[in-house]
Parts: structure tokens; sequence; C-alpha cells
């Protein structure tokens, strides 16, 4: 199986990777409702989510694409990816729901509904995404990059080629015979489009010109659908424990999945394959591009 060559020492990676958890999760903390503000049940369910223990991969992919572009890490920009992960959450809490994918646990403790109540979790899902726009809407950077930043995010969680349209998809694929075209739109969709937007809107936020953004979103289209094979793969080949989420559900749902079409060797060589064309996307960048370049082997070489 080909290898991603190593540009970054692990022990870097595992400091960004903290770091940007860290920064992440303060902005959070910031940003988010305290759970004793009225009404408490709701900022209560938006906050047992949100602060599960996810390891903020779409925020520290903004972080590092928008210090690619700038040099440094552009100031407030932790800010954009605290709402990239309201709305990643409020996309899980939906997604678990039982009229979705009916799940029990979600990051290693009892999903949103089954801790707060459907009709809460439903609430603390839409709240997490209108907060998300209400932090996109002061974001600090100047009005050009704040409204396109905004429109890129809308259009990567809508129904158009989006998170909502590849989950309507995966949903509508239950049960039926899996193809390949069927596949690709909806791990594109559902999955590769918010991890794309979450690239594009940092190199945004920090200046990025329409080549660089161009060579972003080449970037995420590519490791996003990666990640959703890998994501595939460890469904079927790890446990409930080590995920923190139930394992085997695509398959006792029948899913569209990767595995299911071509097996697990061949799932895992097309996503390195994939995080191969993601790298390259960002060559012209040199050592500037180290970490979101790692960030993609990383990706696909993670058990859980």
């Amino acid at each position: 199986m080909p290898q991603l060559q190593l540009l970054y020492s692990p022990l870097m990676l595992k400091e960004t990777l903290e770091q940007g958890q860290k920064v992440t999760d303060a902005a959070l903390e910031r940003l988010l409702p305290a759970a004793t503000q009225h009404p408490t049940s709701i900022h209560q369910a938006m906050r047992h989510s949100v602060f599960a223990g996810g390891k903020r991969l779409r925020p520290i992919l903004c972080l590092e694409a928008g210090r690619m572009v700038a040099g440094s890490l552009p100031k407030g920009i932790e800010e954009l990816g605290a709402a990239l992960e309201m709305l990643h959450t409020y996309s899980l809490i939906h997604d678990d729901l039982p009229a979705l994918d009916n799940d029990d646990l979600r990051r290693g403790r009892p999903t949103c509904h089954k801790a707060f109540g459907e009709a809460t979790a439903i609430l603390a899902g839409d709240a997490l995404q209108t907060q998300a726009y209400e932090v996109l809407a002061k974001l600090g950077c100047p009005t050009e990059a704040r409204v396109r930043i905004i429109e890129e995010i809308a259009r990567g969680t809508g129904t158009v080629d989006g998170m909502i349209g590849g989950q309507v998809v995966d949903l509508e694929a239950e049960h039926t015979k899996p193809d390949l075209k069927m596949l690709e739109y909806i791990h594109r969709a559902k999955t590769a489009a918010l991890i794309t937007a979450s690239v594009v809107s940092g190199g945004l936020y920090a200046g990025a010109s329409p080549e660089t953004v161009a060579k972003l979103r080449s970037f995420g289209q590519n490791v996003g659908l990666a990640f959703q094979i890998v994501d595939d793969v460890l469904d079927v080949t790890q446990t409930s424990e080590q995920l923190g989420k139930t394992a085997g559900k695509d398959m006792a749902a029948e899913k569209v999945t990767y595995p299911a079409l071509f097996g697990i060797e061949e799932s895992l060589k097309r996503a390195h394959a994939l995080a191969d064309h993601a790298c390259a996307a960002l060559d012209r960048f040199r050592e500037r591009a180290d970490t979101l370049k790692s960030l993609a082997r990383f990706l696909i070489e993670r058990k859980k």
C-alpha cells in the first residue's frame, strides 16, 4: 500500500492536534451560552454534545489552512473554527436521532436524545446551527471575506452537493444495491463538503487568492473523501469501545459503503491515493503546507 511521505514528525503533529483542540475548546467555551443560562435544558444539551471529546478535526484543518496562507495563525480565526465545530456537532446530534441513524452512543457517551430526550436534542441541533451563524456574522476579518466564508459554509452544509443533501441520499440508498456513482456522491456531499468548507474558509479568512482557494478546495475534496472511506472501513474493523460510537451500524442498515463495494484492502488503497492527490495540490506552498499534508496522513491512518 502506498505511503505518504512523512513531512512532519509525529511529536509535532501531536502538538498541533492538541493545541488546535485546546484553542477551539477555549473559543467554544467563550461563545456558547453557559449551562446555567436560562433556559438551562437546551444549553446543557448543546454543551453535552459539543464537549463530548471530539477531535476538532474540521477546526484544526481551518486553522492550519489559515496558517499556511498567512504564514502564522491569523488573529480571531479560532472563532471560525468554533463555528465549524458547532455545525459539525449539530449534524451529529440530528444524525443520531431515531428518525435517521438511531444511535445511542457518540464520542463515547450517550447521544443527545438519549441524555435529554428527542425533542430537546432536535432543538439543540437547531440551536447550534443558529449559534454558528451568529458567530460567523461577527468574524474579525474583512467584510468581503466574511460574506464569502458564510456562503462557502452554507453551501457545504446545504442540500445541493452539501451535507444535508448527502444525508438525504444516504437515507434513500439504504437497502439498495450500491454503485460507485451513488456512493461517491454520498461521501462527497455528506462528509467531504464540510471538510472542504473548513479548509477553504480558513484560507479565505487569511486572505487567500482565487488560485490558492482552488488549491485548498482540491485538497479538501480529496482528503474529505479519503476520510469518509476510512470511516467506512473502521466501522467494520473496530469495536464500539475503540470508535466511541456504535460499530457495525452501516452493515446492519445495509448502507452504501466503500468496503461493501470494494472490500477493505481496495478501499484503503483508494483512500491513500486520494490523500496523495490532496497533498499534491499543495506542493507549490512547499514547507508551509507540511502541517496540512501531515494532517492528511493522520486522517487516513487513524484508528478511530
